[in-house]
C-alpha cells in the first residue's frame, strides 16, 4: 500500500513534535485516517472509574460523514475484554479486521454504524512495555477484505503511540502528585520552608507567610538566613551548611530543635524546627518544618507556676489550720483540762465550788466543739457532703454578709471534686464581694449544660478585679484548671464583677 510508509512517517513525526501527549494522540488518529483514506477513527482506553472496561476517549470523522449517532453510541458504550472490536484487540493484544461490521455478530454498535454508512473496520492495540494500554479503530464506508500488510504496519505504529500514551499518563500522574503536594503544603498548619544548597529559599508555604510576615514572592530566591534567622545566629547556620556540604555528616538533620526565629518586623519568637534533606537529583535541597511555640512555652510556664502556687496554697492552708487549731480549739481544750483538774480537787475537798467549775468546763467544751465545727466547715462543709450543692450554697448564702439571691442551682448530685470546686468558687466570690467589691447584692446561678456545670456569680460592686493579682482568684483558677475546667472574670471598673466557671461533670 503506497500510503503506508508516508502515513507511518507522518505519525512518527506528529508524536515527536507534539508536546502534549493527548494532542499527539488526537493528531495520530487523524493522520492515520486521512493518510489511509478511512472515514472514522476512535481511541479506546480503560475507564478511570471502571478499569476493567474500555471507553471511547477520542473520535475523529471525515467532514462528509454523518457520524453523530455513531459517536454518541461509541462514547456511551463500555466494552469488556473480548467484547466488540476494541475489546477483542484489548484481550488478545493483536490487531484485528472486520470485513463488514454490519455482518459481524460481535459488534454492539452495528445499528449506529449502519446509519453512519460504515462498512469495514480494523483495530490495533496501543502497547507499551507495561502491556496493552488501549486500542485504536478505523472504519471505511464499504466492506473490505483484510490487509495483512496494513495490520502489521499498524501494530508497529501502535507501539509508537503506546510510548506517547505512557508519557501522557506519567505526566498526568506527576501533575496529580505535584497538585497533591502543593495542596498539602498550602493546608499545613506548620511553616514549611525549602532551601537549596546555596541557602536560598525555594519554597515558602502560606503558614510561613503568616508566621514570618513575608509574601512568598518576596521570600523565594532570598537568602534564608537573612530572611528568618536572627543576626547573631546566621554565621552558625552558614557554617553548619558548609560543613554538611563538605562532609555530608549531618549535625542537625532529622532532629527536633528549639531555636529563635525572626519575623519581617524584626521581632523574635521561639520556634520548634526539624530539618530534612529532600531526596531529589542534583545538589542537596533541604526542607525545614517550623512551628511557633510561643503559646506552648507560655502555657508550660503557667502550668509550672500553677503547680507552684498549688503547693504554696496547700502549705499555707496547713499553716493556717495549725494556727487555728493552736489559737482556738486547742486553747479551749487546755482550759477545759485545767477546769476539770480543779473540779476534781474540789470534789476531793468537798462539793463546794465544784458545780461552777463543771459548768465552766461544759461551756469551754461547747465552744471548742463549735470552733472545731467551723474549722471543719472551712475544710469541707458537712452540708456539701450530706446534701450536695444546693443545700451547701444555700448555707453559704445564709451566712453571707452581702444579700445573695440563688437564681438557679441543680438538685442533682455531682462528683465530689466538681461539687467542692463549685462550692469554693462561690465561697471565694462571696468573700471578695463583701471584703473588696463593696457590693450591695450578689446573684449566684449554677446550671448543667451537657457534660459541664456552669456557675456564674454576679455582683454590683466597684469592679476592677484582676485575676493576675492576689492569691484568691488565681488560686481559684488553679483549682478549676486542676479538673480541666475554665474560669473567666469580667470586671470593668465601676460596673461590678461577673465570675464564670465551667467544670466538666461527665455525661
Amino acid at each position: 500500500m503506497v500510503g503506508l510508509p508516508r502515513t507511518e512517517h507522518a505519525v512518527a513525526r506528529s508524536l515527536a513534535e507534539t508536546a502534549d501527549p493527548r494532542d499527539a494522540l488526537v493528531l495520530a488518529l487523524r493522520t492515520i485516517a486521512e493518510g489511509l483514506g478511512w472515514r472514522v477513527g476512535a481511541v479506546w482506553e480503560p475507564a478511570a472509574d471502571r478499569p476493567e472496561a474500555l471507553r471511547c476517549v477520542e473520535l475523529w470523522h471525515a467532514v462528509d460523514v454523518d457520524a453523530g449517532d455513531f459517536e454518541r453510541a461509541s462514547r456511551e458504550t463500555s466494552l469488556a475484554a473480548g467484547e466488540g472490536l476494541p475489546g477483542r484487540v484489548w484481550q488478545s493484544g493483536e490487531p484485528a479486521w472486520i470485513p463488514d461490521v454490519l455482518a459481524d455478530d460481535n459488534f454492539p454498535r452495528a445499528a449506529a454504524a449502519r446509519r453512519a454508512g460504515l462498512g469495514a473496520a480494523f483495530c490495533f492495540p496501543i502497547r507499551s512495555a507495561g502491556g496493552v494500554l488501549g486500542a485504536m479503530e478505523f472504519f471505511t464506508g464499504e466492506p473490505r477484505e483484510p490487509d495483512p500488510e496494513l495490520l502489521a504496519t499498524m501494530a508497529n505504529i501502535g507501539d509508537q503511540i503506546g510510548q506517547a500514551v505512557e508519557r501522557r499518563r506519567d505526566a498526568e500522574a506527576l501533575r496529580a502528585k505535584e497538585a497533591r503536594h502543593r495542596a498539602m503544603l498550602d493546608a499545613a498548619l506548620d511553616c514549611i520552608v525549602t532551601m537549596d544548597h546555596d541557602g536560598r529559599v525555594v519554597d515558602f508555604n502560606p503558614a510561613a507567610e503568616r508566621t514570618f510576615g513575608y509574601d512568598v514572592r518576596d521570600a523565594v530566591g532570598k537568602d534564608m538566613a537573612e530572611l528568618i534567622i536572627p543576626p547573631e545566629l546566621r554565621e552558625r547556620h552558614r557554617t553548619g551548611l558548609r560543613r554538611y556540604l563538605a562532609t555530608a555528616q549531618p549535625a542537625v538533620l532529622d532532629r527536633r530543635l528549639e531555636i529563635t526565629g525572626m519575623r519581617a518586623d524584626g521581632s523574635r519568637f521561639p520556634v520548634e524546627l526539624t530539618i530534612t534533606r529532600i531526596s531529589v537529583p542534583g545538589p542537596p535541597t533541604f526542607t525545614g518544618y517550623l512551628r511557633d511555640i510561643t503559646e506552648r512555652l507560655a502555657n508550660e510556664a503557667e502550668v509550672r507556676a500553677s503547680r507552684a502556687r498549688i503547693v504554696e496554697a496547700a502549705d499555707e492552708s496547713r499553716r493556717r489550720l495549725e494556727r487555728d487549731l493552736h489559737d482556738g480549739a486547742q486553747q479551749r481544750l487546755v482550759e477545759l483540762a485545767l477546769d476539770l483538774r480543779m473540779a476534781r480537787a474540789k470534789l476531793d475537798d468537798g462539793l463546794e465550788g465544784a458545780s461552777e467549775l463543771l459548768d465552766a468546763a461544759l461551756d469551754d467544751l461547747g465552744e471548742a466543739i463549735g470552733e472545731l465545727r467551723d474549722l471543719a466547715r472551712g475544710i469541707h462543709p458537712a452540708a456539701l457532703t450530706e446534701g450536695g450543692l444546693r443545700p451547701a450554697l444555700e448555707a453559704l448564702a445564709a451566712r453571707s454578709t452581702v444579700p445573695v439571691r440563688l437564681v438557679a442551682v441543680p438538685d442533682a448530685r455531682f462528683g465530689a471534686g466538681v461539687e467542692a470546686t463549685a462550692y469554693f468558687v462561690v465561697a471565694e466570690a462571696l468573700t471578695n464581694a463583701a471584703r473588696h467589691a463593696a457590693a450591695a447584692r450578689v446573684e449566684v446561678e449554677a446550671v448543667r449544660a451537657g457534660d459541664r456545670l456552669r456557675v456564674e456569680i454576679r455582683d454590683d460592686g466597684r469592679g476592677g478585679a484582676d485575676p493576675s493579682e492576689g492569691s484568691g482568684l488565681r488560686g481559684l483558677a488553679d483549682r478549676v484548671a486542676a479538673i480541666d475546667g475554665r474560669l473567666d472574670v469580667t470586671s470593668p471598673a465601676g460596673e461590678g464583677t461577673v465570675l464564670r466557671v465551667e467544670i466538666p461533670c461527665g455525661s
